[in-house]
């Protein structure tokens, strides 16, 4: 699975019927509003790296209010429980 997350500048009047217009969109997992330089975070989860081009180029950015994007490729995920196990490698025998 690909992981993208996707910046979004969003029209100042437009953001929440924007976000639900990316949020309906096939390939989108999720988008937030967010405070700080940009409007909205899209994520988008796709099996193959075409596909992220198909929604992020061919259906995020025509969304009408969508001034401009930016993406960023995941390339590793680190659930809490992969942090969890991480820092308490040596404990097992710490008694």
């Amino acid at each position: 699975m690909i992981t993208a997350i996707v910046m979004v500048d969003a029209a100042t009047d437009a953001i929440p019927e924007v976000a639900a217009a990316i949020a309906d969109l096939d390939g989108v997992s999720e988008v937030y509003s967010t405070a700080g330089e940009v409007d909205l975070i899209a994520i988008v989860r796709v099996r193959e790296f075409e596909q992220v081009a198909e929604v992020i180029a061919g259906r995020i950015n025509k969304v009408p209010g969508v001034l401009e994007t930016e993406t960023h490729i995941a390339f590793r995920a680190y659930s809490r429980h992969d942090l969890e196990a991480a820092f308490s490698v040596g404990l097992e025998n710490a008694d």
